[in-house]
């Protein structure tokens, strides 16, 4: 009881503090939604979102543009949305769209008389190069599928004229007979075709390694990140009230010392668990409302559960351990910073992994940062359980007693 006397007035002066309650709190939400925004053209989304590309349609009546438009949403990756000609500009100049494809006003008209025909794709020059070239690719081969349709029936026609010069004994097939066949082979080539393709995962195959996406890769970084940011916080506690002789008084508070110390752990325990709780709801629930992807918890919420506790216990470890070998307030203000952003580049929380190499996996495994987002991103991105984090949860264990002992060990309370 007299441990959480100490920590409810812990609680009671954080919270007072403005500054903290934004760094730990607003700061890394910040953080997440900037760096998520950045970083989405170039580490990908959700693996089955169809890349939107307007379409401006000036032969609206057309039934070869239709077929064209057709042919887009059907070739896979592609979802067609129409607009006007000024609207899709006013768009593409405040980059609300990235790229449009104009489909030309007499183009059904052109691939009738078999002329050539131009379609206009533009492209915002900040548009991502490979969404950019995978549109072209859909669009060229729907497009060269009209033509190769058009060029049969053209040649069958001709055919046709030819044969009609013939003796009526020769004369088997009319022209409007064949083109009627060919343009129902046509059709049976797109609802039934021949060939198909079936993709299987047979399940004693080795398993495929799963990148995260932006946002996979930035709410666990920056949790952890921010959660360690606590450890400062606690570190900075303890020196004030020794610098101001409260912690001297407490001492002479009939309580014993582990539950002094006990006191001053609990409120960097709860501001962690809070700050996990925060961050995960809002990439849940308001990163889609502005355009991100959201944020899948996993399969098993218990692992979840517990990486955090034991990803909020080695920081409160930390922030002990901080205060027990720090001696002014530049030393611990020097830690906290290693702990933050050193730590936390080296291991993997900052930079996507394949940025970093195999330097990652050589490196980043001496700080618990590594192990911990390892951890969230076997349960969140690739979907494993709690038998697969098994190794990550020991691991951060064992971080926690190191900085536990060592920090009770060289810990004064004069």
């Amino acid at each position: 009881m007299k441990a959480l006397n100490v920590a409810w007035k812990d609680i009671q002066i954080f919270l007072r503090d403005r500054g903290a309650v934004i760094n730990l709190f607003l700061l890394p939400i910040v953080f997440i939604l900037v760096l998520s925004t950045a970083m989405q053209g170039f580490m990908g989304g959700d693996g089955d979102r169809l890349i939107t590309l307007p379409v401006v349609n000036d032969d609206a009546d057309g039934k070869a543009a239709q077929a064209l438009i057709d042919a887009l949403n059907q070739a896979g990756g592609i979802e067609v949305k129409l607009y006007d000609q000024a609207q899709a500009q006013a768009l593409l100049e405040d980059s609300e769209i990235e790229r449009v494809l104009t489909i030309p006003t007499d183009f059904t008209a052109d691939i009738a008389a078999n002329r050539p025909v131009t379609l206009r794709l533009v492209s915002h020059p900040d548009a991502s190069e490979t969404t950019t070239e995978s549109v072209l690719r859909v669009v060229n081969g729907a497009a060269r599928g009209m033509s190769l349709q058009n060029q049969l029936i053209a040649s069958f026609e001709q055919m046709g004229d030819m044969l009609g010069t013939s003796p009526s004994e020769f004369q088997v097939f009319t022209t409007e007979r064949i083109v009627a066949q060919a343009q129902s082979q046509f059709e049976r080539s797109r609802t039934a075709p021949l060939v198909t393709v079936e993709q299987t995962r047979p399940e004693n195959l080795g398993e495929r390694v799963t990148e995260p996406n932006a946002v996979q890769q930035n709410v666990p970084g920056y949790t952890i990140i921010f959660v360690f940011v606590t450890a400062q916080a606690t570190a900075f506690s303890i020196y004030r009230e020794k610098k101001e002789g409260s912690f001297r008084r407490l001492l002479a508070a009939p309580m014993s010392k582990a539950a002094l110390l006990a006191g001053k752990m609990i409120p960097n325990f709860i501001t962690g668990l809070i700050q996990i709780v925060v961050i995960f709801a809002v990439s849940i629930f308001i990163l889609p409302m502005v355009g991100l992807d959201r944020l899948t918890p996993g399969d098993d919420l218990l692992a979840l559960v517990l990486v955090s506790l034991l990803l909020v216990l080695c920081s409160t470890g930390l922030g002990i351990l901080i205060a027990a070998i720090a001696r002014t307030e530049g030393q611990i203000g020097g830690l906290g910073t290693l702990a933050l952003w050193t730590m936390g580049a080296v291991g993997g929380c900052l930079f996507p992994p394949f940025l970093l190499g195999g330097l990652l996996d050589i490196v980043g495994k001496v700080v618990p940062h590594y192990w911990a987002i390892q951890a969230y991103q076997d349960l969140i991105v690739r979907g494993r359980g709690l038998a697969d984090v098994t190794t990550e949860m020991l691991v951060l264990l064992a971080f926690s007693g190191v900085f536990f002992v060592i920090g009770l060990w060289r810990f004064e309370f004069d």
